[in-house]
């Protein structure tokens, strides 16, 4: 909201003015001249909207910076990421135990602004006594996450906002483990950031930093093969896109080195485009990105369509459904059992750990529990999950995975798409398909069927408001079935750090999770419901299996029990604001 008074409003004009005057860029500096000239003119939007732009600096947390593009302190820009650089290198140079020469790894997407962000990272990082190494081009950001460790770097940056919107830009850090900081790092490096009262006074050079050459990209596409079992089938017809992202020359080079056809391509969508021109919004979870990638399907009559998103750290699969008639996406719940059960298959150790995040499916638990090797909880995020002591798998229901965690501690979009078009080509040598493998899962285990939705926000308080209202007011029943447990995320719950969120188990094996988005103004919903098919889940399945209907059976009672919760859930998580006006 626009201040009301006039030296409330004096304080913003020059707060914008001195922004101005310490602004490297000139085209967000002529941006915020033009904005700051139309609310001192009586603008009332541009009043607005200047309003907005300094609320405060752009907040730097675990998943690092993530915005909209645009002039002022909380939108990304120049001025925002030379302050970030800034911030990192002397927490490297100081808490993060790097010496005076910290070695720092570069990359970026395709998006705009990406290049420019990361050149000032470098110089920034070369001015303060350190190295910098620049990926060659527009990578994906598993790339960068295996560079790091193989480079043998203290930290790396990656400029992305993944599959944010085209007018989003993002500054993701790494440390010299190869995964995404945790508490309290993100804390130490924005206190640094804090520090930094002009930019005009972070040194830097225009010139000093390495830029790569392309053998690092071949060494990341031998390491993500190495996942694939050189013996396993490989005749498979794959529909792929990348979004307009920088995943398509990198699948297309590791699945052809692996052996597999070249995945056919979607050519709309095959090079990297910042404005996402195809798409409504650059996710593949999203209703309609993945259309063009159906259609190609559909003509060319592929077994399976692999989507990435636009930084290729995702992986989405399609499959034929026989039942439906037509092509339908694969929750990533499904493919993160799929690939669980594929690894198992193909031969654990004792010493093996599978873990997804606690908003993630109990199936791959399940499947963990029966192949008699460890499953672990994490709280939300690859941070998290790559973390664990151990770990051969770990995934999270936003698909991402992780599966060459030798290679990539974080989800990796590539070497997902190749485990999974392994097992999907074995199972089409058998004559089978991954939906055959998902009925044999039900039927060991039970059908997990979940769902999520978002309740989006226009003001912060809304979130706060829903959270703790079922805090304090949690229901005692749902959809027929009571509340057997209600856990506080935020007291810390099965032994997992504490975080904003609350956990509810219903009798029925049903459970609901809601949290607060880590990246964007919504609470995110959670629901799962577990069915036995035929008898009790954990059961070993009989030689005589029960009646190929009972899986479909299973999968119907499942899905209306899923849809009653999901409707008395939205109920209760609608802000006041909204419940109030709603018709």
């Amino acid at each position: 909201m626009v201040p009301d008074a006039a030296g409330s409003r004096e304080t913003l004009y020059a707060a914008a003015r001195a922004w101005c005057d310490d602004d490297p860029d000139p085209a967000t500096r002529d941006e915020l001249r033009t904005l700051l000239a139309e609310a001192e003119g009586g603008d009332e939007h541009a009043a607005a909207d200047l309003a907005d732009r300094f609320t405060g600096m752009l907040q730097f947390g675990t998943a690092g910076l993530r915005g909209a593009l645009g002039a002022g302190p909380n939108r990304m820009n120049r001025s925002v990421v030379l302050r970030a650089a800034a911030g990192l290198t002397a927490y490297l140079q100081g808490e993060g135990g790097a010496g005076d020469h910290p070695v720092v790894v570069i990359g970026y997407d395709a998006r705009h602004g990406s290049d420019v962000f990361a050149r000032d990272t470098a110089a920034v990082v070369v001015a303060a006594g350190g190295s910098a190494l620049l990926l060659p081009e527009p990578l994906p950001t598993p790339v960068l996450a295996f560079a790091i460790r193989r480079l043998g770097a203290d930290a790396g940056v990656m400029v992305t906002a993944s599959h944010n919107p085209p007018q989003d830009n993002g500054y993701k850090v790494y440390l010299g483990d190869g995964s995404q900081i945790v508490p309290p790092v993100d804390a130490q490096i924005a206190r640094h950031i804090g520090a930094v009262e002009r930019v005009r006074d972070v040194p830097r050079v225009a010139q000093g930093w390495r830029v790569l050459g392309p053998e690092l990209e071949g060494d990341y596409v031998d390491a993500v093969v190495g996942v694939l079992d050189p013996d396993s089938a490989r005749d498979l017809a794959v529909a792929h896109t990348s979004l307009h992202g920088v995943g398509h020359a990198i699948v297309r080079e590791a699945f052809v080195r692996a052996g597999f056809p070249e995945p056919v391509a979607v050519v709309e969508q095959a090079l990297p485009d910042p404005d996402f021109p195809t798409v409504a919004f650059p996710n593949p979870e999203e209703e309609g990105a993945i259309d063009l990638a159906l259609a190609v399907a559909r003509r060319e009559r592929c077994d399976l369509v692999i989507a990435n998103d636009p930084d290729a750290d995702r992986c989405a699969a399609a499959v034929l459904d026989p039942d439906a008639g037509d092509w339908r996406m694969l929750r990533g719940d499904e493919v993160g059992a799929l690939l669980g059960a594929h690894l198992v298959a193909r031969g654990v150790r004792p010493g093996d750990v599978f873990a997804n995040s606690i908003v993630s499916s109990r199936l791959l638990a399940a499947v963990a529990r029966s192949a008699g090797i460890r499953h672990e909880e994490t709280l939300t995020g690859f941070k998290w999950i790559s973390r664990v002591p151990g770990l051969r798998y770990g995934y999270e229901e936003a698909l991402g995975y992780c599966a060459a965690p030798a290679a990539v501690r974080d989800k990796d979009g590539v070497s997902a798409a190749l485990l999974l078009a392994e097992l999907a080509a074995g199972l089409k040598a058998e004559g089978r398909t991954l939906l055959d493998l998902l009925d044999d899962l039900a039927l060991l285990h039970g059908v997990h069927a979940t769902d999520s939705f978002a309740v989006r926000v226009t003001d912060l308080t809304q979130i706060e408001e829903v959270v703790g209202r079922l805090r304090r007011r949690p229901p005692r029943s749902l959809a027929g079935f009571a509340v057997r447990q209600v856990d506080d995320l935020s007291r810390g719950a099965g032994g997992l750090p504490p975080t904003e969120g609350l956990r509810w188990y219903l009798e029925g094996d049903a459970r609901i999770i809601i949290r607060p988005s880590g990246t964007e103004p919504k609470v995110k919903v959670y629901l799962e419901v577990i069915e036995p098919v035929g008898e009790p889940v954990g059961e070993p399945v009989r030689e005589s299996r029960p009646d190929p209907d009972a899986v479909r059976v299973a999968r119907r009672s499942a899905a209306t029990r899923l849809a009653a919760l999901r409707a008395e859930v939205q109920e209760l998580t609608r802000p006041v604001e909204v419940r109030r006006g709603a018709p």
